[in-house]
């Protein structure tokens, strides 16, 4: 039995139960990230001298973890904000060298100031500032808290 016969025998219901979730399991901004909840009761530490925070050795290198996206920033300061973009939600936001070094997010384009300001507006949309933590510094080992 061919292919179009098969869903023939279906009938329309079946087959679109069959094909729907093909189609939707596929979009360009599921592919893109997930859509979470800015994160809360952030509070953990990292260590600057391990393996996992080696890209923060450099001005502009940063990391994930939480859901936060841990900077050190273009004059090497070393900031935290939501990996979570206030846009939608998707958690793509990274930082980036642009501008004098700024939070983005590639789903919808939404870009950051380093404070968490919104720097433009998608669609529509007022943007909301994105959240940004705090951090101290003892010795190498870096905390990222609210």
């Amino acid at each position: 039995m061919e292919r179009k016969q098969f869903l023939r025998s279906l009938g329309a219901g079946a087959a679109f139960a069959l094909v729907f979730p093909c189609t939707q399991g596929c979009s360009k901004d599921e592919i893109q990230g997930i859509i979470k909840e800015e994160p809360t009761g952030v509070d953990f530490t990292v260590d600057l001298g391990s393996a996992e925070a080696s890209n923060l050795a450099d001005n502009g290198g940063f990391i994930l973890k939480n859901d936060v996206v841990v900077v050190r920033n273009l004059e090497g300061t070393l900031i935290a904000a939501s990996q979570i973009c206030s846009h939608q939600g998707y958690d793509q936001v990274r930082f980036v060298s642009d501008a004098g070094g700024i939070f983005y997010c590639d789903v919808h384009g939404s870009r950051f100031a380093q404070n968490g300001t919104p720097l433009n507006q998608i669609g529509n949309t007022t943007a909301k500032a994105l959240k940004v933590y705090q951090t101290s510094l003892d010795g190498t080992i870096l905390r990222v808290f609210e």
